[in-house]
């Protein structure tokens, strides 16, 4: 790692050696208490999304969410994000230093791979010297040194989302909320974004939380897996995964991981 990128923290140096970065002592960066969410309930007719939703995240952990579709997996993101509010329940996060990364990249296609990861320090106010520095540490870390000065009509599937990573993890957060981001790559490249995000995960040292509907994703990515009912969601079940953040692409074939995913998928069919 150059010195460009040696500005993103490493893992904690008490933690164990094959712990989840950042694995130490303190209070949970998401706490979800009894969470509810009712659309459209003035009226007496809303629509239930999420219901009684207990949800703890702590310093190190990524937990990925699980559930069919319409269950409120993304309703549940939003709510944690800060971009709606419950309607019953309580929410509470640690940290102001969250960032969100869309099932679409969404990048401006005026704007260079690096225009748009500086984009949140031009928002602000952050001086341009600094916000270039940190934007070409964070494109490095995702492995884009080199085009920063292309566009996004001129990046492949799996480029724009690795802009999209740098543009999320480019001020350091401490809660990284993930809906989706791979869902619409080819298979090749999802599996290779997988392996990236791991390695973020420890480089970065970021708590997050992360939706989808791939349960072999689930599996490789987490250090728990919680499956949802559907609707109106809660958490049935919430799945340890054994395996330190050091995880090989071959894993994915071992009988350890297909029974971990049989039983992740057993959770899914039980509550559909």
């Amino acid at each position: 790692m150059t010195a460009q990128a040696a500005r993103f923290s490493t893992p904690h140096a008490d933690a164990p050696a094959d712990a989840p970065p950042d694995a130490r002592a303190g209070s949970p960066m998401l706490t979800l208490d009894g969470v509810g969410k009712t659309f459209g309930a003035g009226n007496g007719t809303g629509t239930v999304a999420l219901t009684d939703v207990d949800l703890t995240v702590s310093p190190g952990e990524l937990v990925t969410v699980v559930g069919p579709s319409g269950c409120g997996k993304s309703t549940l993101l939003r709510l944690a994000a800060g971009l709606d509010r419950p309607t019953a329940g309580t929410l509470t996060t640690r940290t102001d230093a969250i960032s969100y990364v869309f099932q679409d990249p969404t990048l401006l296609e005026w704007r260079t791979a690096l225009g748009n990861v500086e984009l949140a320090g031009h928002l602000t106010g952050v001086p341009r010297a600094q916000r270039r520095r940190e934007a070409l540490a964070a494109l490095e870390l995702v492995g884009l040194a080199g085009s920063e000065d292309r566009y996004p009509r001129e990046l492949s599937g799996g480029m724009r989302m690795r802009v999209s990573l740098a543009r999320a993890l480019v001020r350091e957060p401490e809660l990284a909320l993930f809906d989706e981001p791979f869902g619409a790559l080819d298979e090749i490249t999802r599996l290779t974004m997988q392996t990236e995000l791991l390695r973020l995960f420890t480089t970065a040292s970021f708590a997050a939380v992360f939706i989808t509907h791939s349960v072999s994703e689930a599996a490789y990515l987490s250090t728990r897996v919680l499956v949802m009912s559907g609707r109106p969601g809660r958490i049935v079940a919430d799945v340890p995964v054994p395996w330190g953040r050091h995880r090989p692409p071959e894993l994915r074939y071992e009988p350890e991981f297909a029974a971990l995913t049989g039983e992740i998928s057993a959770a899914l069919g039980a509550h559909a």
